[in-house]
């Protein structure tokens, strides 16, 4: 029986993550064949400005989702179509680790070289063991570029632990090793080292986080709307300070069913926020879109389910990358200008996609996103939310409950129509930042 390996990329019908829907041999075959191309053919980035190739994520995603071999193959022809090409390494040997070229993305395939043979000598989980999750300095310096780059090594892990896929790990841990710092190890180095100081808060739930940053008066006016990177230049440079006294407040225990329970806390929190965030305009009278950055907080999310599932990861290592996704969640939202977060318009949101209380199937609402022509952000988001969904229902009649933003089914289908509804409306996919008045002066009116 052919088996994947960290240079071949391998899927059966029966594995499609964690919606678990059952595939055909066909589409099985046919994913295999493109992720294939994709991993021997393409660079990591498509420009020069590290704008990231999506074909694994969003191949993926439509596979698991239950899309056909034609969606498939259109969406690789579509996105294949602008990539550039795979570089050479540098060197034919992959011996020793290319730490000092770390951030340098022409070194991109010496790093996946050699993490493709790292993990043929011994396995996926004895690499991450050592380059993720040691705590030692060089274990260190790659675990904060994971979180760089709006989350896209993250989500590429995902991937690649969600499917079990050796190829797509090796890609995951070489794409964030050409990734910078942008001085996210300071602040998540500093917000970990606060919490363990023991300060203010540790009890507050995500909603409470998210107020804290908006009532802030120095965070929600630290990014400005002519920064280049609102993450480093604005809140890190503004108020960088206050950003990790903020994030040293969260802080996750590895009791039983505590760090699940947090887990669907902060997936609930950061659907809750992007669709909040989508509605902001409506005020103004305009349409709903979701922030491009926003949603890869909600993209990447599923990793964390996907974690928990792995034994050999200690709580407390899982608890501590948790705990860093959800600060990054708070630095972002102050990072898109902190956008007003009314759960009640997405309460009585109203889709035209979809009519609520009809009984249809969440992922039927999802699967009209197929054959959307991007580059799979939307039926990514889709999909995410889906999970988020399936995860959170599980505490329904507990108290955890009482931490989530999206409560009922009913709310959750209106979530999902908002998503379909956000990309087929006219104008632009996305907004940029969606606390500033300026990034909607581009959206119809609704």
């Amino acid at each position: 029986m052919t088996a994947p390996t960290p240079f071949k990329i391998h899927l059966t019908p029966e594995n499609t993550g964690l919606l678990n829907i059952k595939q055909t041999s066909e589409a099985a075959k046919t994913v295999s064949d493109l992720l294939q191309q994709d991993l021997e053919s393409h660079h990591v980035f498509f420009n020069p400005s590290h704008f990231h190739n999506h074909i694994p994520h969003h191949l993926l995603t439509l596979y698991s989702t239950g899309a056909p071999p034609r969606s498939l193959r259109t969406a690789h022809t579509t996105n294949a179509s602008y990539q550039r090409p795979a570089l050479p390494p540098h060197s034919p040997s992959p011996s020793s680790y290319p730490s000092s070229y770390l951030g340098n993305e022409s070194y991109y395939p010496d790093f996946l070289r050699f993490f493709q043979h790292q993990i043929s000598s011994s396995s996926p989980a004895a690499v991450l063991s050592e380059y993720l999750f040691a705590r030692t300095p060089q274990a260190e310096a790659l675990l904060v570029r994971m979180f760089s780059g709006f989350l896209h090594p993250l989500i590429q892990l995902l991937y690649g632990v969600e499917f079990n896929q050796p190829a797509i790990v090796a890609e995951a841990l070489a794409q964030a090793a050409v990734h910078s710092d942008r001085g996210l190890g300071d602040f998540l180095l500093g917000a970990e080292k606060e919490a363990e100081a023991g300060g203010e808060g540790g009890g507050e739930t995500m909603g409470e986080l998210y107020d804290a940053v908006r009532g802030d008066g120095k965070l929600r006016g630290a990014a400005r709307w002519g920064d280049g990177d609102k993450v480093r230049e604005g809140v890190l440079g503004r108020a960088g300070a206050e950003m990790v006294k903020v994030a040293g407040r969260v802080r996750v225990g590895v009791g039983e069913g505590e760090l699940e329970g947090r887990t669907a806390e902060m997936f609930d929190g950061a659907v809750g926020v992007a669709a909040a965030a989508a509605l902001t305009s409506v005020r103004g009278g305009r349409g709903a879109k979701f922030d491009f950055f926003l949603i890869h907080h909600v993209n990447a999310a599923p990793i964390f389910l996907a974690l928990n599932k792995l034994e050999w990861i200690p709580r407390a290592t899982k608890a501590r990358l948790l705990e860093w996704k959800m600060r990054m969640d708070l630095l972002q939202y102050a990072a898109r200008g902190c956008p007003e977060l009314d759960l009640e318009r997405v309460r009585v949101y109203q889709p035209k996609c979809v009519e609520v209380g009809r009984g249809v199937k969440p992922i039927d609402i999802i699967s009209r996103l197929h054959d959307f022509p991007d580059d799979g952000h939307a039926i990514k988001l889709g999909r995410a939310a889906l999970i988020c969904q399936e995860a959170c229902r599980t505490y329904e009649g507990t108290p955890v409950t009482d931490r989530f933003m999206i409560k009922g089914e009913d709310m959750w289908e209106r979530v999902l129509g908002l998503i379909v509804d956000s990309v087929e409306a006219p104008g632009p996919n996305w907004v940029r930042s969606a606390g500033f008045d300026e990034a909607w002066k581009d959206i119809p009116d609704a």
